[in-house]
This record gives structure tokens, sequence and C-alpha cells, in this order.
């Protein structure tokens, strides 16, 4: 609670701008930090760009550094939600990040995750190593560990402590696509309040492994929405295997294991090996992978006791948390119901097939954002951006989704869209539009004026406004500020 406070205070908007004026621009008679060399940032069309480069430790303080003001702006989001939500103290968490997930963790990657919390130190931010990896490993720990703690200490779990079943997304390739190469799109699907914040391009040259860019959150080493490309080739994204159920605390990590495979997996078949080594469980994901180097694409359901995965070259997959094969459905994801017409999985499973079909042949990237904005309802067969379009907009729905415990109105749905071909990925290069994929915004005043049984996000939900689609590439530079012109991208680095 102490910790919530001081947040809270820090965020205030007189201390906010404050603080983001320290965090980019150090004193002038500071002698600049050796370890920021090469690291810089700057915000563009609602995408705060960041690159990262050097050992672990580097990587982890440069993002430290640059980003410790939004970092902990997004712990606050995390600390607010741990006790509405998940009905237990911010401690638990850091005390699970500390005692389960840390001790299996890779080195490398416990080194950037101390290397960030340094960073955090150097802007004299108050959050430690603990709170950094309760941060990365929230996911699993919240949907994933704590149903485990609740059950073995007779607790009833509470309605959000469930696996999520949220995000849609494609990839095809050959005869599907216009060109005959790979595309691929996402959309992010998770609470607006979090989704707001998880709006960062990372651009990481690591000591090891591949280059990667790949979309993310503040303080978090892996995409985890888990959307990029990396210098191999390899174009990767996900959606949550729904109702998942089982951790394994002798496991890795799922952020340990899904930021090792984007930077070190050469091929589809490497992806796989890397993710299912040490699978713990945790935020259990259907994975589309795509290497256009061989135009192949990759289909992995990443279950704790099933791991299937299906390789071709010519076709699609679609994925909105729907389990597919038998064995997961039965052992990893008993709560997942493939026939129930009116859940959210379903519905857009259905209509993600029936886009594939139209399209077939004529898939690029224009097509991929037209699919992320869909707000067709298959069930009541009719335009209606809700809870059941790929562009999901949950606000709207007076029904809500019961399977994942999500009440009527709940603010949560696509908070990005992200696309991508062979041609992109040649270049380390997405389209992506922060906010929802149509390109509707999300106003918190009104919002909460007509639903205030959710009056306690006041301090972490803000306004959601669309951005328009826009590249992003690797290695890109922000642009000198045009005279008079407010909304040109800035550098915010001390060391670029």
């Amino acid at each position: 609670m102490r910790l919530a406070a001081l947040l809270f205070l820090a965020l205030s908007p007189l201390a906010a701008s404050a603080a983001a004026t320290a965090a980019t621009s150090p004193a002038r008679s500071s002698a600049p930090d050796a370890r920021l060399r090469g690291a810089y940032k700057f915000h563009q069309s609602g995408w705060t760009y960041v690159h990262l480069q050097g050992t672990p430790s580097q990587i982890g303080f440069q993002h430290g550094y640059l980003l410790a003001r939004e970092i902990e702006d997004n712990v606050h989001v995390y600390v607010v939600e741990a006790v509405h939500l998940d009905k237990r103290p911010w401690e638990f968490f850091r005390q699970a990040g500390k005692n389960v997930l840390w001790p299996n963790l890779d080195p490398e990657y416990q080194q950037e995750l101390q290397g960030i919390a340094a960073g955090l130190k150097a802007q004299g931010s108050k959050l430690d190593l603990w709170d950094v990896v309760a941060l990365n490993g929230d996911q699993e720990l919240t949907g994933y560990y704590l149903p485990m703690i609740d059950a073995t200490e007779g607790k009833p779990a509470p309605r959000a402590a469930v696996a999520p079943g949220k995000c849609s997304a494609f990839i095809a390739t050959g005869s599907a696509t216009r060109d005959g190469a790979i595309v691929i799109a996402h959309s992010n699907w998770s609470p607006y309040a979090e989704g707001e914040r998880w709006t960062v391009a990372f651009d990481i040259v690591p000591q090891h492994g591949y280059r990667i860019f790949m979309d993310g959150s503040p303080g978090i080493i892996t995409s985890q929405d888990d959307f990029g490309v990396n210098a191999s080739g390899l174009m990767i994204t996900e959606t949550t295997l729904p109702m998942a159920k089982g951790f394994d605390v002798h496991g890795i990590a799922e952020f340990d294991r899904s930021r090792k495979a984007m930077q070190y997996a050469g091929s589809i078949a490497q992806y796989a090996a890397i993710m299912r080594k040490g699978n713990n469980g945790g935020y259990a994901n259907s994975w589309l992978v795509g290497d256009r180097k061989t135009g192949e694409i990759g289909y992995l359901e990443l279950g704790l006791r099933h791991t299937p995965l299906t390789v071709k070259k010519d076709g699609y997959f679609v994925s909105a948390n729907f389990s597919q094969d038998p064995l997961v459905i039965r052992d990893d994801t008993p709560g997942f119901d493939p026939n129930n017409p009116q859940s959210s999985m379903n519905a857009r499973h259905l209509r993600a097939l029936q886009f594939m079909k139209r399209y077939y042949g004529k898939l690029d990237t224009t097509l991929a954002e037209a699919y992320l904005s869909d707000h067709f309802d298959v069930f009541e067969n009719r335009i209606d951006p809700g809870v059941r379009s790929l562009c999901g907009h949950e606000e709207t729905s007076a029904r809500g989704e019961p399977v994942w415990g999500d009440p009527p109105f709940n603010p949560g749905g696509a908070v990005t869209g992200k696309v991508m071909d062979s041609d992109l990925a040649a270049r380390m290069s997405f389209i992506g539009r922060a906010g929802h994929p149509c390109g509707e915004d999300f106003l918190a005043a009104p919002f909460f004026k007509a639903h205030p049984q959710f009056d306690w996000e006041r301090p972490i939900l803000h306004d959601m406004k669309a951005g328009p689609w826009t590249t992003l590439t690797a290695g890109e530079k922000a642009p000198v500020r045009a005279a008079g012109n407010a909304t040109a991208r800035t550098a915010a680095s001390p060391a670029e």
C-alpha cells in the first residue's frame, strides 16, 4: 500500500511532467553514463520507440533509465489491479517473482532484469528488482500460478484469476497471399489500463543472438503480446490459449522463453524447441511463426501437457484463442467449450475463417489491417463492435464475457494492431497502430460517467486515442522537429 501511495503521488500531472524531463534530459553538468552509449528513444504516432544495444546488463540499464517514468507508471497499474482483481497485495507477486520465477531464469535475462533495476535506481526510482521481475511475470503469475495457490489454500479463485482468451491474429503464405510471400497480423487484446501503455517499439541489438524488433510494454524484456521479427527473418506472433490450466513451479518463465526464442531462433523448429524446453505452462499461447527465408509458416499450440506443431508452405493459420488440437482441449484447456457460439473465442474464430475464405489469394498488409479492424459479430449476424468482433470493444457489451470472468461493459479489448509481410520483415519493419485497430477512440470521462462501477480504475485508466497506421523500422532515428509542428518526433536520448 505504501508503494501504491508513493507511485500515485509520483504520477500527478506536475510530478509526471518534471519526471519525464528528468528521465530523458539529465543535468548537463553530469557526465554521460557509458552504459547508455548508443541508446535512445523518441515518440511517433502514439508509439514510444526505444533503441537498446550491448551486453545484457547494458540493455537492461538503458531500458530502465530511458523508460523510468513509464515503468513506474506501468507498475502502478498492476499494483492497483492486484488488490482489486486478484485479491492479493502486490507484495504477493513480488515474492512469487523472487522465489518462483527468478531461480529458473537464464543468467542472461537475470542480468538484463538487474540492469533495468539499476537504470531505475539511477533515475531516483524506488522500484527494485523484484518489482521488475513481478511486472515481467504478471501474465503467468495472475492467470496460472495464482489459481494453483488459491486451490492449495482452499480459497475460491478471484473471477479475474483465469487464463484469458484475448487477441486476434493470422498468418498466411503461398497461394493465400497476393504475392505468395508471408503476411502476418495481430491485435493485442487487454484491459485498456494495461493496453494504453503497451505501445513501445523495442529495437534491441544484443551482444549475442539476432537483432530484435518488437512491440512491448515498459519494463518488460519480451514483447509479451508477442509481435515481432528478428534478423534471421522469423516473423512471430501469438494469441492466448483459452482457459489454460497448469503451472510448473520448477519450469522456466514464459517471458524468459519467449524472449530467448525471438533472440536466438533461426527457424520455426528452433523457435518451437526453445519454447518447449523448460515450459512452465505459464501464459500458454498458440504461436504463429513465419520464416521469410523459406516461406514456411508454423502453428504451435503450447499447452503444459501437449505442444503440437504444424508447419506448411501454403495456406494460412488463424488464431483467436481457439484451441484446435483435441488433446490440448482435453488436457490443457479443459474450461474451453469449442461449441459455445456466444463466446468471443468461437465467434472470432469463425469470423477469421470467413475472412480468410473471402480474401484467399489476395491477402496483403492492407487486408491485414482490415482484418484487425473488423467489427462483424457472427453470432448476431451484423456489424457490432463488441466482445465478439475481431477488433474488440468490450466496454460496449452489456453481456460481458462470462468465460473470462469479464463483467458487463468491462473496459478492455483491442488496444493495438500490427501487420507485416516478408518484404517488411526483410527490413525489420512492421506497420502498427496504437489504440483500436479500427481507429476509434476510447474516452475515459464519458465511460466513467456511464459506468461508475469501474471508478476504482480512475487512477490508471485514461483516454486511449487511436493513432494512424505507422511504419516502424529497426534502426530508425527521430527526425528533427519541424518549426511549429507539435506532432513531429523528437529525440529523447542523453546518449545518442
